[in-house]
């Protein structure tokens, strides 16, 4: 029986599944930040880049996926988040983009695939509008490009679980534990006033584009994922019944088989 946690009550427990022990972790010293990352496994690389106010313990379900799949998992904590620091500067998904080629030029990876989730999502396009040579392609699940793509915010106890859980996990793993008020503003400043492309940006992108969208996500609108699907060159669309934002979580054998299949498609 496959494992389900839809209303997120395990996952405010406990977290999510530890990540594996890896040997090949560290930091990366980059643009006023100390950037953690963790590699496993061995293979075509698959960099997973985790949601806004979470950190790389998130992808705990998806890692030995991966693993087990013949991948190199790499997970990255973006700035400010679990065990990365941040500078003074604001929030910028350019800023974590760049971020995360600090981490591929570390490890020497020349090129690899992008699984974003929410934020991350952000990022991942960033890199594939931005660095397409190092990007073999983007699984953008659960995100928007433009502010007009979300939701009016309506709280349910589904996020307030994840919330918590995000708030346990920065006092433990943060370099400034006693500043989640602040994290969380910072971070919700980004949201809501960033990222801003437009169908003409859209339509330059030329990396592998799968846009993933779950039936009852809490904060993107549907037919938001729709026009990312019409407006990036070769996209598709699709939907992940039963769920919501927190898929990777909720139903964690459902997103791996549609990761997965992306993933089958753009690495050798």
């Amino acid at each position: 029986m496959e494992f389900h946690d839809d209303d997120l009550t395990h996952f405010e427990a406990h977290g999510a599944t530890p990540l594996p022990a890896s040997n090949d972790q560290g930091y990366v010293e980059h643009e006023g930040a100390r950037i953690w990352y963790a590699s496993y496994g061995t293979g075509e690389p698959v960099i997973l880049l985790h949601g806004g106010l979470g950190h790389s313990g998130n992808w705990g379900y998806q890692v030995p996926a991966l693993v087990g799949s013949g991948h190199r998992a790499v997970v990255v904590d973006s700035r400010g988040h679990g065990r990365s620091t941040r500078d003074a500067r604001p929030y910028m998904y350019e800023l974590m983009a760049s971020d995360v080629l600090a981490v591929m030029d570390t490890l020497q990876l020349d090129r690899a695939a992008m699984v974003g989730w929410s934020d991350g999502a952000c990022v991942a396009l960033v890199l594939g509008r931005q660095a397409p040579e190092r990007v073999a392609g983007v699984f953008f699940f659960g995100c928007n490009v433009d502010p007009s793509g979300t939701k009016e915010f309506v709280p349910t106890p589904i996020i307030d679980r994840c919330f918590g859980r995000h708030a346990k996990d920065y006092a433990q793993l943060s370099a400034t534990p006693d500043d989640f008020d602040a994290f969380v503003g910072a971070v919700s400043e980004m949201m809501r006033t960033q990222p801003n492309y437009s169908a003409h940006d859209l339509a330059g992108i030329r990396v592998p584009v799968a846009i993933v969208q779950s039936e009852h996500d809490e904060f993107i609108k549907p037919e938001h994922a729709d026009y990312l699907a019409r407006s990036i060159p070769g996209a598709a669309l699709t939907l992940l019944p039963g769920v919501s934002h927190f898929a990777p979580l909720q139903r964690p054998a459902q997103f791996n088989r549609v990761m997965l299949t992306f993933l089958k498609r753009v690495l050798p």
